[in-house]
């Protein structure tokens, strides 16, 4: 762990109390609320020094330490994304602080959008795998051997199990499936769209798998929801913009809270 994550944690544990942290959520666009649910404190991204900008609109960047559902988390209210300053490890150190906190799981949710005809806007899907079409790594420029991650069941399968039991039991439809990363912040052209159906992608989004690969490589369990704002390019007549993902994305935040609450109360 960087000096800076032990600094930052020291000033967290600080304000919210030295009790271990379970889990941390990181929210996507539209999400940001659920931050809000979470009985506890509330530090602002700009008081902890070196964390990033979260500054996409729909994003609530501060960070929540406190209980949701009988369980300790720490919730991230929004990211950072490699489009804002072309780091792809931009999530590094918030996660390095997730993991001097005590927490040995990640669950991230995004927006995202739908190559599947059963799977249209409203819809949520658990992430099974994820293809790295943009090329690249949080890794690059580490030194150690740890970079070597190891990438098979990178959603963990008992998360994954305890997530679709969850939706089960709130009568949730969600659906599994391959997220592909786009680097963005342009929309990907219905010609890549084509090409990443063809490699067996589900859904396309510009975050996510950033964070994937780091909680890995930082020994944190991961597990990721998307929220289906838009069919993808060239699949259906939506006019895509970030608006509409911001003005779709609560309908499927409503299934994913009822999902991640669940999810919780039965971790507890």
């Amino acid at each position: 762990m960087s000096k800076n994550a032990d600094l930052l944690t020291a000033q967290i544990k600080g304000a919210a109390g030295d009790a271990p942290v379970r889990a941390g959520l990181i929210l996507g666009s539209g999400l940001g609320h659920i931050a809000d649910s979470v009985d506890g404190v509330a530090i602002p991204y700009e008081d902890l020094a070196g964390f990033p900008h979260a500054g996409v609109s729909g994003h609530n960047p501060k960070l929540v330490i406190g209980d949701l559902e009988g369980v300790r988390v720490a919730v991230f209210g929004g990211r950072s994304h490699y489009y804002e300053n072309g780091k792809p490890d931009t999530m590094r150190l918030p996660l390095e602080v997730l993991r001097n906190l005590g927490a040995d799981t990640m669950i991230a949710t995004n927006a995202a959008g739908s190559m599947r005809p059963d799977m249209p806007t409203g819809s949520i899907m658990c992430l099974s795998d994820h293809i790295n079409f943009s090329g690249l790594n949080p890794l690059i420029g580490e030194t150690t051997d740890a970079r070597f991650v190891p990438m098979k069941d990178a959603y963990d399968p008992d998360l994954r199990a305890g997530l679709r039991a969850a939706a089960d039991a709130t009568g949730t439809d969600m659906a599994d499936g391959v997220y592909a990363w786009y680097s963005g912040p342009s929309f990907e052209t219905p010609a890549e769209i084509r090409a990443i159906r063809m490699l067996g992608a589900d859904a396309v989004g510009m975050s996510t798998v950033p964070e994937v690969i780091l909680a890995r490589f930082l020994g944190l369990k991961a597990a990721a929801i998307s929220t289906i704002t838009n069919m993808a390019a060239g699949l259906s007549d939506e006019a895509i913009s970030h608006e509409h993902t911001k003005a779709m994305a609560p309908i499927g935040a409503a299934k994913l809270e009822a999902i991640l609450r669940r999810f919780l109360s039965e971790l507890a």
